[in-house]
């Protein structure tokens, strides 16, 4: 398989258009073009079915805060998330911080980051929440509040359903979705982002990221449609959950959230993925400087970022 980060199907695209200025008389033009598509065709679909196989994982949720103590306070205490590691990096003036219900290399965490001395974001009106699921809301409730927290939505039935929800703010003003749910191997279990054409986003996190449409249900009564994707069932993995508000195509995306990373056999084929389905690919496969853990980065339909990090290499930086 071809890893110069050209696709093959350029290279038959190009021997297609030798063929048409005549330097090879003996093949006909129309057969040749047919075979270019037809090889265009056969890439395609090895890869499609690539995609599906690969061994893909929702690794991390980056964002930025303006006081990570402060975070790291109200995550552990209010939330009941571990602090699993922390790393200063002063030549580039920042530090992140990991949080989350169990180990890395198996569970869904947080990654904070805090940028020397920049104590305020936008969260914008693109990001939606971050959901977590508890055996029983009303007493996290109770506990935040206890604490000093926000609580934007008491708890109680979502609507129009019968599961036990409650909505609460970080202090930076991240939305926290409080779901009721039995005991689960990933409590943080939703990232909600807004999208401005569901159709198109379902198709694009399908075909290019490898998910699965879960579930789909539409609210005409509040004009909006969700719809659940990810690797793996809702009660025990982690769901991307995407929202289309009726009519609204385009959202701010504020400065705060950054991505969400994701795990992969083999970042170059991942990214040709991603160009063949519509993403935009904004830094190509490659070992990152420093630490060789090789990435790809790049945007969907939306402009949502994502990054895809070897599955080995993180292993390596975890230890």
């Amino acid at each position: 398989y071809c890893y110069s980060g050209v696709p093959q199907s350029q290279f038959f695209g190009l021997k297609a258009s030798k063929i048409l200025r005549g330097e090879d008389s003996s093949i006909g033009v129309s057969a040749a073009g047919n075979a270019a598509q037809a090889s265009i065709a056969a890439t395609q679909e090895n890869l499609l079915e690539w995609v599906k196989n690969d061994k893909r994982r929702m690794l991390h949720v980056v964002y930025r805060v303006g006081d990570l103590d402060r975070t790291i306070k109200f995550y552990t205490e209010c939330l009941g998330m571990k602090l699993l590691r922390k790393r200063d990096i002063p030549e580039e003036r920042y530090t992140n911080a990991f949080l989350g219900y169990g180990p890395e290399d198996s569970h869904f965490v947080i990654e904070l980051t805090y940028n020397y001395g920049v104590d305020k974001y936008d969260v914008g009106s693109g990001f939606g929440h971050f959901g977590i699921a508890v055996d029983d809301v009303a007493k996290i409730v109770e506990l935040i509040k206890a604490k000093g927290g926000k609580v934007t939505r008491e708890p109680g039935p979502v609507k129009g359903g019968s599961t036990v929800i409650a909505f609460v703010e970080d202090p930076d003003g991240y939305k926290f979705e409080l779901l009721e749910r039995g005991p689960t191997p990933e409590p943080l279990c939703q990232v909600m982002l807004r999208v401005g054409d569901l159709d198109r986003a379902v198709n694009f996190y399908e075909k290019a990221f490898g998910m699965e449409l879960l579930r789909k249900r539409d609210n005409p009564e509040y004009k909006y449609t969700i719809a659940m994707m990810g690797y793996g069932p809702e009660d025990k993995n982690v769901v991307l959950e995407l929202t289309y508000n009726y009519g609204v195509t385009e959202y701010d995306k504020g400065n705060a959230y950054a991505q969400i990373a994701i795990g992969t056999d083999d970042v170059y084929r991942t990214a040709e993925a991603i160009k063949l389905y519509g993403g935009k690919v904004t830094r190509e496969p490659g070992p990152l400087p420093g630490i060789n853990t090789k990435i790809t980065a790049c945007l969907d339909p939306d402009g949502w970022k994502t990054v895809f990090v070897d599955n080995i290499d993180f292993l390596k930086e975890l230890e």
